[in-house]
């Protein structure tokens, strides 16, 4: 057999909460959802780490939404995506100090956050982790965000990603601010840390006037991993020089590879090269030894998963109250929805196959790519399919339950694609940084000192 010339990366996709991968997964038989446990996360992270997941990615939300019929109703009648979320870094500081290897990524606004708070925040998870920190960049949207945060209403498109822009900016010059040589330590001299290597950053912009330096010495990546999933025009730029990995969902291979041709056309445009941007598309795999037992698990858990709370989790992605429209038609053609990637995932299904928005409901709640369900052959072919195809570097896989939905992708997809040669077997040494493949984030300070040097 010809051994392909790349391994592909795997990531989890998971909420601390009920919703991860199908809004029927916490009622399914034998499901966990004794989600405010500390051993559900361990579990959790302990088997990814097993299987040689890259990273375990958790998804969060400011809020609970109430863009259905402007109630809250439905998210928390039915366990809907943000029915209950907790703190994505506490849990990830639970789950470092049982895990070795793992990737450890939180989800954190760049709109309701101050960037001395994340910087501080993640460069502590990315000591304490020996670096496996990564951040999902998100600009919140939602109007029930803001009146969390004392506002009316939320920025518009453009003022969150120049915020978020500057809000980056900062982050870096505070991640800079100690040079990797500055913390000494010395008892006898005494030196603690040089300070002629810890500098202020002395921004002042449109959004932050940001003194410094950091209270939290240099993180062992440099900075942590960066994950976006803009898919909007403007997202796209965003993550085009921000990003090391994207996360986005397709409805089909063919989007998802015109997708991966443009982000990698887009990061060499940045003067980048485009490996080192990592496109990993959502997928939500129900798996088994047969087709038919992965089929009879399809059954339970479509059943289980209420139209009404896809809806509601569709209408939170769109920003739109999906309540207003004819409940028997089809999604109408909108022009500003919130997040642009779900809304071109629901649009290409609804143009497919002429959904009404209950169908769409229901399909939404039960995820809308159906491609990788079956038995764990069919499900391993799909995914190199994809992978060989260039439709990406990998996946974020969302399980469609706990634990058992995890278990049996790892027991079984896993080895499946390590019998052919597409992921690792055993996890190499370093950052996750660079088991990703990506650059090295060098010091501005010392790389432009060595050149005064040689100069």
């Amino acid at each position: 057999m010809t051994q392909p010339s790349k391994q592909m990366h795997l990531a989890a996709f998971a909420a601390a909460g009920p919703v991860s991968g199908n809004h029927g997964g916490w009622r399914y038989p034998g499901a966990d959802s004794n989600i405010l446990s500390p051993r559900y996360y361990t579990r959790i992270a302990q088997a990814l780490e097993a299987a040689r997941f890259d990273l375990l990615f958790i998804a969060d939300i400011l809020a609970v939404p109430n863009r259905l019929d402007g109630s809250t109703e439905s998210q928390l009648r039915y366990g809907a995506l943000g029915a209950l979320r907790l703190d994505p870094l506490a849990v990830l500081s639970l789950i470092a100090g049982q895990t070795n290897h793992l990737g450890l990524a939180a989800t954190i606004s760049t709109t309701y956050y101050h960037p001395y708070h994340v910087a501080r925040a993640l460069a502590t998870l990315d000591h304490l982790s020996e670096g496996r920190a990564a951040w999902n960049i998100v600009t919140s949207f939602q109007q029930a965000e803001a009146r969390n945060f004392g506002l009316e209403d939320h920025l518009g498109k453009d003022a969150r990603y120049d915020r978020a822009d500057e809000f980056m900016e900062v982050a870096c010059k505070l991640w800079e601010s100690w040079e990797p040589d500055a913390l000494v330590r010395d008892a006898a001299a005494p030196l603690f840390a040089d300070p002629a290597k810890v500098h202020t950053i002395d921004h002042k912009g449109e959004w932050f006037d940001v003194q410094g330096p950091l209270n939290v010495s240099r993180p062992p990546q440099g900075r942590p991993v960066f994950i976006q999933a803009g898919a909007s025009a403007r997202g796209k730029r965003f993550a085009a020089r921000w990003a090391d990995v994207i996360f986005v969902t397709h409805a089909s291979l063919e989007s998802a590879k015109d997708f991966y041709q443009e982000m990698k056309g887009l990061a060499a445009e940045q003067g980048r090269d485009p490996d080192t941007l990592k496109i990993l598309p959502g997928i939500a795999p129900l798996t088994g030894e047969t087709k038919e037992i992965a089929l009879a698990k399809d059954a339970v858990l479509t059943d289980l998963a209420e139209a009404r709370a896809g809806l509601s989790t569709l209408a939170y992605h769109l920003d739109i109250d999906l309540g207003q429209f004819p409940q028997d038609e089809q999604l109408p053609v909108v022009d500003q929805p919130g997040v642009h990637g779900h809304y071109k995932e629901v649009a290409e299904l609804t143009q497919k196959r002429g959904m009404s928005l209950t169908q769409i409901g229901k399909q939404y709640g039960i995820k809308t790519n159906r491609d990788f369900i079956g038995d764990y052959r069919y499900v391993a072919d799909r995914i190199e399919q994809w992978f060989t195809g260039g439709a990406c570097d990998g996946f974020m896989i969302q399980f469609p339950y706990f634990p058992a939905g995890l278990d049996d992708f790892a027991q079984l997809v896993v080895p499946e694609l390590q019998r052919r040669g597409l992921f690792r077997k055993e996890y190499e040494a370093g950052t996750l940084r660079q088991r990703l493949g990506l650059s090295e984030i060098e010091s501005s300070r010392a790389t432009h000192q060595a050149a005064e040097v040689l100069a």
